[in-house]
């Protein structure tokens, strides 16, 4: 934040309490631009809302209203999973705790997909990444605007450009983002991405590598059988009672595999640990943020509010993007709701933040 601007009020407790309420679940890493789907002036407003009928404000730095085992821009309010948990705050009464099971057996026409798709990604040409280097990942996004109280209102899709540290120690600013567009949270502007500590604590809150952090040398560390990759996420799932743990991998799954770069055999191992997930099906046609038409792979679970689709070229099978659903809803003939969409236009390794990798060094670019 620019020393000239005014401080604003952080978060008092009872804004925390409440807005833990609002979010489902907390995620173990991470996520990409696709989830970061909200922006400061939304959360800020019903944190404001709330404050100003009980206390005065206070003078305090920004900070983020909650930590949630998240890593979120410095001077955004974001939490980073609205994409899919916010929807629950603006017209959802929250998760289907209790719900029945997942289904027993996935569509084998997924499953076929699946390993097609770790097929061909064995044979993409991934240059390994110095721990002095940032991954470059640009995505198209298109975000949900609506208020906290009011039905999804898509905002225009805006560029977004992350560039995410691969240095193997603890820091606090793991990355950097940038989005440019017209409903672009602070258009234009290099914002990083740090860490957060609880106000009070000690704690430096740097983080290392890890699932909160997954840098391409801790990435090339994971089993890249299925199985025992599939029982690795399972135990940091972080799922609750809002959705089932096979669910809640499915979307750890996706996040990982759009928001990172990773060498060839543990992208492939992915793709066949989402296959052994009972419950996915196929998505003959589906469009991203771009209007780029593939193949979706996509997971229902009764005891989630949300649906993720996750869309890969139909020939080159690589990944193209993502959709964000909310699926509360489930009156007859009532369609899911759309909350957000992601197009992956390119990533990379560049030298430094700000820097655009060139063309063939070791770029890679969806579609």
């Amino acid at each position: 934040m620019n020393a000239a601007e005014p401080s604003r009020p952080g978060p008092q407790p009872d804004d925390v309490e409440e807005l833990a309420r609002l979010l489902p679940r907390p995620v173990e890493f991470d996520l990409p631009a696709g989830r970061h789907l909200h922006h400061k002036d939304l959360l800020m407003q019903h944190i404001d809302h709330d404050r100003d009928s009980t206390a005065p404000q206070a003078t305090a730095p920004l900070a983020p209203p909650l930590r949630r085992g998240l890593l979120r821009p410095a001077v955004l309010v974001p939490a980073a999973s609205l994409a899919l948990a916010g929807i629950l705050a603006l017209t959802l009464t929250g998760g289907a705790g209790g719900a029945p099971a997942s289904p027993a057996q996935s569509a084998p026409h997924a499953v076929t997909a699946l390993h097609r798709i770790a097929d061909a990604s064995l044979k993409t040409d991934i240059t390994p990444v110095k721990d002095s280097q940032f991954v470059y990942v640009r995505s198209l996004v298109q975000e949900n605007m609506g208020t906290i109280d009011g039905p999804v209102k898509l905002g225009r899709p805006h560029k977004s450009e992350r560039w995410m540290a691969q240095d193997p120690a603890p820091v606090t600013v793991v990355g950097w983002m940038r989005d440019t567009g017209k409903d672009a949270s602070m258009s234009g502007e290099d914002i990083p991405i740090e860490t957060s500590v609880p106000d009070g604590s000690d704690s430096s809150g740097a983080e290392a590598p890890g699932f909160r952090r997954p840098t391409y040398r801790w990435l090339e560390s994971l089993p890249t059988d299925p199985k025992a990759l599939l029982k690795l996420l399972a135990s940091h799932s972080g799922a609750d009672e809002h959705e089932s743990k096979d669910q809640a991998v499915f979307e750890m799954i996706g996040d990982m595999l759009s928001g990172n770069l990773m060498p060839a055999e543990n992208a492939a191992a992915f793709y066949r640990a989402m296959a052994e997930i009972p419950g996915v099906r196929e998505v003959p046609d589906a469009v991203d943020t771009a209007g780029r038409h593939g193949i979706g792979i996509t997971r229902d679970d009764d005891s989630s509010s949300t649906r993720d689709v996750w869309i890969f070229d139909k020939h080159s099978l690589t990944l193209l993007g993502s959709l964000f659903y909310t699926t509360a809803d489930k009156k007859p003939g009532k369609a899911d709701v759309l909350t957000g969409s992601v197009a992956n236009l390119r990533s990379g390794i560049v030298d430094q933040h700000g820097m655009v990798p060139e063309k063939g060094a070791g770029t890679s670019a969806a579609g």
